[in-house]
């Protein structure tokens, strides 16, 4: 499917109209919609095939309503015969539209023997003056591609993306965008003590990896950002293995590590003057004799010691030592992790908010500035001491699982945050994407499967850096 901007409204098969209830009694169509019970509701739609129009409909003419409606919009015609749309867009709609159509659009076909063929090849963003809106468009396109290139990664089944075959796309993207590419296997990170790491994968036939990826600007950074992800490529729990049910979209748990891929292959795309380092711990957490089990005490990267009371609880043994390794590679101005950590923060937050915990309140506004500004849904977990008492362990210095199970998002943050250096605690952000990863139920510009949550986040902040 082709976009691209012009200022022709009529080379198009159909024009499709964003209408409130209020404008709709401005459209020479007034009549024929209110004949049709077209009343302007949020995400509602009308054919007028014979007008050759679409009539969809939003509350208020916001992005988040745009977006929402632009992606209803692209689903109701790529199931029509049409082969090319027509939508009119302005400075401040145009990012919204794009996104609806190229995010909204989505599919993953990998798997389907027969996918289903549309006609829908052109789509024309219809304008006054394009070259005003030439450098935002693109920038839309870059942005929502690396999104569905992410989706993509999440979507694949394990037996076809483990560690080996995740560093390959690693490869593969440093290559294409010209980064710098650092491939850990399993022997560099015994040399590197990674204990934690590597206990997590000994049961895989797969080899754990670790993957450092760095973009940098041809001019002067002005910060520098490192970006941790959990990549567990299947999670079947370990020893204490997950219910049947559960496994299922496992699939999933590697979201953070795909999202900081679609991250810096954004950051890239878009040149922006930062320097960005992505560090990815690439692990499969099967069962077998040579499992990890709970009453192990494994020695960390960092010294400090963790009872295992959960093997479930995996991704944040991965995570301490990818994070310890990060942050004596690299000397950022901000850390930022993303893992599908815990179900608990779906409970907090809910599916479709990331959330968010660290220590600087100010780097908080920041993201939550930036959220408002790219969509994607982020919520506050406060850190307590009270609960960072939970996580004491009698014969280690730290257990990975809380003594009780209120709090668990939080309690996983605060894990993590055993590893975060002193000298760090006020850069770093941990984002937890359990929810708004992965979705069943089609919500906004969101279809069925991985959503790349995460990519339009820090590309928004980081756009945003001074």
């Amino acid at each position: 499917m082709d976009i691209q901007l012009t200022n022709n409204v009529d080379n198009a098969d159909i024009l499709v109209d964003f209408l409130t209830k209020d404008t709709i009694k401005t459209k020479e169509n007034a009549e024929i919609l209110e004949l049709a019970g077209f009343l302007g509701e949020q995400d509602s739609i009308c054919f007028l095939h014979e007008k050759k129009y679409l009539a969809c409909g939003v509350d208020e003419a916001s992005e988040d309503l745009i977006r929402s409606a632009s992606s209803v919009a692209i689903k109701t015609l790529k199931a029509s015969k049409y082969t090319s749309a027509s939508f009119v867009v302005n400075q401040e709609n145009i990012k919204a539209v794009v996104e609806g159509i190229i995010l909204g659009g989505y599919e993953y076909t990998r798997y389907k023997s027969k996918p289903k063929e549309s006609t829908l090849e052109n789509i024309n963003l219809v304008c006054d003056d394009v070259k005003s809106l030439q450098n935002p468009f693109e920038e839309a396109v870059i942005v929502a591609e690396a999104t569905c290139y992410t989706r993509d990664i999440v979507n694949t089944i394990p037996e076809d993306l483990h560690p080996e075959s995740f560093a390959k796309i690693a490869i593969e993207l440093a290559q294409e965008n010209s980064l710098e590419c650092n491939i850990l296997a399993e022997d560099r990170l015994k040399d590197e003590k990674m204990e934690a790491m590597l206990a997590v994968g000994r049961a895989s036939r797969h080899e754990s990896q670790l993957i450092h990826l760095t973009y940098k600007p041809k001019t002067k950074a002005k910060k520098i950002i490192s970006l941790v992800g959990k990549g567990l490529t299947y999670d079947s729990g370990g020893l204490s293995l997950k219910p049947s049910t559960s496994m299922v979209t496992m699939k999933m748990d590697k979201a953070g590590a795909c999202a900081v891929l679609g991250m810096i292959k954004a950051i890239s795309e878009l040149k922006l003057d930062v320097e960005v380092h992505a560090f990815i711990g690439a692990v499969e957490n099967m069962i077998g004799g040579d499992a990890y089990k709970p009453d192990d005490v494994l020695v960390t990267r960092s010294g400090k010691t963790v009872e295992v009371r959960n093997t479930d609880a995996e991704g944040r043994l991965v995570l301490c030592d990818v994070l310890d390794y990060a942050q004596d590679k690299v000397k950022a101005d901000y850390i930022f992790d993303f893992a599908t950590l815990t179900g608990a923060c779906m409970v907090a937050l809910g599916q479709y908010t990331t959330g968010v915990m660290g220590h600087s309140n100010k780097l908080k506004h920041g993201i939550f500035d930036a959220a408002n500004n790219s969509g994607e849904l982020v919520g506050s977990l406060p850190f307590n001491r009270h609960l960072k008492m939970l996580l004491k362990s009698d014969i280690g210095d730290i257990s990975n699982v809380s003594s009780k199970p209120y709090g668990g998002a939080i309690t996983a943050g605060l894990f993590l945050d055993n590893f975060i250096k002193e000298e760090n605690k006020d850069k770093w952000l941990h984002f937890d994407i359990a929810g708004s990863a992965y979705t069943e139920s089609p919500w906004d510009c969101n279809v069925y499967g991985a959503t790349g949550a995460g990519v339009r986040l820090i590309s928004s902040f980081i756009k945003t850096i001074e």
